[in-house]
């Protein structure tokens, strides 16, 4: 929904504002959402939203609802890939001073346990702070869970809030945002597609499972299992149950998916 949602480009742009307020975008020249990135032989990443503005800022913006506890090392990675679609075989690597990048990752925890509403990250001389690396990298961690915000940082503040189900209307911004979510549900084409991703994600999901059943202790795996399996089916039913697609249809959707009997199906609709 999220990717769906950040299509819309008024919208992209209006919250990459309010993340990077220093920014100033002015205009996307290029939007892509759930863009793959597949180097040969390495790690594959799908980015949710991948934006190109018109002064060669390169956005990358994430959503992370389950704190996997690897939150640098992904970001570390994210970059990589980023600049693996900007610098091509043979091009010199000065090109890349071109081409600033931000990697904005919106969290449903926080982290670095500060409290803060926002962190961003770029690289300086531990020996001196004020002495910058200038390669033009930024990270951005927002953590939806704040309660204090600094001047900068009230703009998102409604934002936040939203991803916690507590959006207020009254924001422009945020009216904005729950029209196409609306507008989303209303489209079948889109409301299939979205559908058709989730189940592809649930497979995806259930495939690294079993490999990693085949590869660890049988009983932490029992019980590691149960409790993926459980958040996945509970996931989908919220996701499909978010599209207004109806009960029945919901059932045989997690029951197909998850090969579930009646009696085992019934206790996730209690």
């Amino acid at each position: 929904m999220f990717g769906m949602v950040m299509e819309n480009k008024e919208i992209c742009l209006g919250l990459i504002n309010r993340a990077l307020p220093k920014l100033k975008a002015r205009k996307i020249m290029h939007l892509v959402t759930q863009k793959d990135v597949n180097v040969v032989a390495a790690h594959r990443v799908r980015f949710d939203v991948f934006v190109q503005d018109d002064q060669n800022n390169t956005v990358v913006i994430e959503m992370q609802v389950n704190n996997r506890k690897n939150l640098p090392a992904r970001l570390r990675y994210y970059q990589e890939q980023v600049d693996h679609s900007l610098l091509r075989a043979g091009a010199d690597y000065r090109l890349l001073d071109k081409y600033p990048t931000y990697v904005i990752m919106f969290c449903d925890f926080d982290y670095f346990g500060r409290g803060w509403a926002r962190y961003e990250f770029k690289m300086s001389c531990t020996r001196d702070y004020r002495l910058k690396f200038s390669d033009n990298r930024t990270i951005v961690v927002f953590n939806a869970l704040a309660k204090e915000f600094k001047n900068d940082e009230k703009p998102i503040k409604d934002f936040l809030a939203l991803m916690r189900d507590q959006g207020d209307n009254k924001d422009r911004f945020i009216a904005q945002i729950q029209r196409e979510i609306d507008k989303v549900k209303q489209d079948p084409e889109r409301r299939q597609g979205f559908m058709k991703y989730e189940m592809l994600m649930m497979d995806a999901r259930r495939e690294g499972l079993e490999k990693g059943l085949a590869e660890g202790r049988a009983e932490g795996i029992k019980i590691g299992e149960a409790r993926v399996r459980d958040k996945g089916i509970n996931t989908l039913i919220k996701n499909l149950q978010e599209l207004n697609v109806n009960q029945s249809m919901i059932k045989q959707r997690v029951k197909d998916s998850y090969d579930l009997s009646d009696e085992e199906l019934a206790k996730y609709f209690d």
